[in-house]
């Protein structure tokens, strides 16, 4: 039976080496939750954080944060938080807080890489640079994986001196599968900056959705099944990856039903050089 979430991430560890956990974006994750899916889980098992919204410049619910947090920032009467109306003290607490709660996974070997997906209006202009590099000294120690939605990051201006900077600080760039054309994503790049780790984020290629207004959840966003000739194209660039680093992660955020597990299964078939099972 799964009918547990212990039970649920048993059977999942079963089946896939890696699971990216979502739920650090919305709020702070705990160490009692790390220690408790470090017990749940065998050894080789890898779990990629979200960073939480906040620290990624994304706008902040005032329900997103601790009752002792918010009583330490003063009130400005605004619906949300930004990570520079956060005084600096506060924000010490905060990124304390945070590799705190990583720290039973980090101990146990199962923590693979931090996930900073930076909010889309975070430029490549000075202030958006400083942001990324003062992400990188907090995080020093842990592998750092950078996705970027903002073009600018990664246009024929500034891809080489973006790279520079990721290079400079052993930072991780995530290759972005999403779908063409659409705002809030950066260019898909296929080239890596940290020998240690290759991250692939297998988003979708539903441009109808992308933007949708309104949508009522993540699943109708990313509502896209991925065909297997799409997954065979993506495998040669991936194996490529794979030949120039350390270890490789795919992640597949289709998340519309059973469609990454799906889309996942066949990917690994792919991968082995086996056929694809109906």
């Amino acid at each position: 039976m799964t009918d547990t979430a212990e039970a649920r991430l048993r059977y999942y560890a079963s089946h896939f080496p890696l699971v990216e956990v979502d739920s650090s974006f919305c709020g702070m994750p705990s160490a009692s939750n790390s220690q408790l899916w470090s017990e749940r889980t065998p050894d080789g098992f890898t779990f990629n954080f979200k960073a939480f919204r906040l620290l990624t410049g994304h706008q902040t619910p005032h329900e997103a944060r601790s009752t002792d947090i918010a009583a330490a920032i003063p009130d400005r009467g605004k619906k949300n938080l930004y990570y520079r109306d956060v005084p600096a003290d506060v924000l010490d607490e905060l990124w304390k807080r945070y590799r705190d709660a990583l720290d039973p996974l980090r101990r146990s070997g199962r923590l693979g890489a931090v996930l900073f997906q930076f909010a889309p209006w975070l430029t490549s202009a000075p202030e958006g640079i400083a942001h990324v590099e003062e992400c990188a000294c907090r995080m020093a120690g842990y592998l750092t994986a950078v996705e970027f939605r903002n073009r600018s990051w990664l246009d024929e201006r500034h891809l080489a001196s973006t790279f520079d900077m990721l290079r400079a600080h052993d930072l991780i760039h995530v290759i972005m599968d999403a779908p063409s054309g659409v705002k809030n994503r950066a260019q898909t790049v296929w080239e890596v900056t940290n020998p240690a780790l290759a991250l692939v984020r297998l988003h979708d290629r539903n441009a109808t959705t992308w933007n949708a207004a309104g949508a009522a959840s993540a699943s109708v966003r990313f509502d896209y099944d991925y065909g297997n000739d799409e997954l065979t194209g993506l495998a040669g660039s991936i194996r490529y990856l794979a030949s120039r680093v350390a270890r490789t992660h795919v992640i597949f955020n289709n998340c519309f039903e059973d469609q990454r597990q799906r889309n996942a299964r066949s990917l690994m078939q792919i991968l082995r050089g086996n056929s694809i099972q109906p």
